[in-house]
């Protein structure tokens, strides 16, 4: 007959082994390096307080590696995504994917996690190079008849018209990097004459850049995740930009308001809910995603899907799901319980 005690150590013991090991990934190749890091420290600072065992990992060029609550640093094993301490072989169940702009968000992480059948808090590979590319993710937005600017197409290398330029979106426009977040690569041009040195600023964030009609009207952020086996979206946001547009300082910088949840006619609200989740539905999007819209004319028409948003203490995922009720914690174990149940 075993003892109190015994049972007791036995139980706490079984939850030792069974926890699970979730690893929150943040860096990556890109200018939005620092903003993936504050983003993972968030995460995983919130995540201390669940019942998983967790470690963050750094995504850089030269090295990945994985620290630890007390600031120990391990070697990630490439080959199986796992790391050893004290010669114990630690395997990731779940990875929350926060690494903003490449290799993250653009589908190469996701497809390495898949090929290894890691669970991962993001979209498919697929998807997510489908929706890190504007011009391709808004060419199939198009096609399901979601609004969107009048927009043209160059990359590097080719032939600038820029007559050819101002007959198909007009000024003011914006000339964007294909291929970048937070603004990076993002210029507002009102004329033929700033046409030029923005594409030329852009091509150095990517080769391929995207150049839009400038909308003008209430610019908004959806947040969509599957919550409780549905799919839910979050409160509305509307973004009030101290400056031009919604660039970096605005995001990041405190050069804006951030309405949650905005004020709006029910109508507009009920319509850029609708797309967004039907963005998400019929695009296969997966954990947290955020639509961004501008009005025009009581439309909403789309910039961008956004399928790692930000977490920082500025991000609007965060203030979306405090207005629906959800705390950061709960929003985050949802996401994981989710991801390893697909696996299940």
């Amino acid at each position: 007959m075993m003892c109190g005690n015994c049972c007791a150590f036995q139980n706490d013991y079984y939850f030792y082994v069974m926890r699970k090991i979730i690893g929150v990934a943040s860096g990556g190749f890109t200018a939005e390096r620092e903003i993936s890091k504050k983003s993972g420290q968030v995460v995983f600072n919130i995540l201390l307080d669940s019942s998983y065992e967790c470690y963050q990992i750094d995504i850089a060029l030269d090295q990945w590696t994985v620290e630890d609550a007390a600031g120990n640093h391990y070697p990630i094993q490439k080959g199986r995504f796992g790391f050893t301490i004290d010669g114990e072989e630690k395997q990731f169940d779940c990875i929350v994917n926060m690494i903003h702009g490449a290799p993250g968000e653009n589908g190469q992480f996701g497809g390495y996690l898949e090929m290894l059948n890691i669970p991962h808090s993001s979209c498919p590979a697929d998807v997510a190079a489908l929706t890190y590319n504007k011009r391709d993710c808004l060419a199939v937005a198009s096609a399901m008849g979601i609004p969107t600017a009048k927009r043209y197409r160059l990359n590097q290398g080719e032939t600038i018209s820029l007559d050819a330029i101002e007959n198909k979106v007009g000024f003011p426009c914006f000339v964007k990097a294909n291929r970048a977040g937070s603004s990076f690569g993002v210029y507002k041009v009102y004329d033929k004459k700033e046409l030029q040195p923005a594409i030329e600023k852009a091509f150095e964030e990517d080769h391929q850049l995207l150049i839009e009609s400038a909308l003008e009207g209430r610019e908004i952020t959806v947040g969509v995740l599957e919550w409780k086996n549905d799919v839910h979206v979050l409160p509305i946001t509307e973004i009030i930009s101290e400056n031009d547009f919604f660039d970096y300082q605005a995001k990041y910088e405190g050069k804006s308001t951030e309405i949650t949840p905005a004020q709006l006619p029910i109508e507009w609200e009920t319509s850029a809910k609708t797309m967004a989740k039907q963005l998400y539905i019929q695009m296969g999007l997966k954990g947290i995603s955020r639509s961004e819209f501008i009005f025009q004319d009581g439309v909403p028409h789309l910039l961008e899907i956004n399928t790692i948003p930000g977490m920082t203490l500025q991000s609007v995922i965060p203030q979306q799901a405090e207005a629906a009720g959800i705390s950061l914690l709960n929003l985050l174990l949802g996401v994981i319980e989710t991801s390893l149940a697909k696996k299940a």
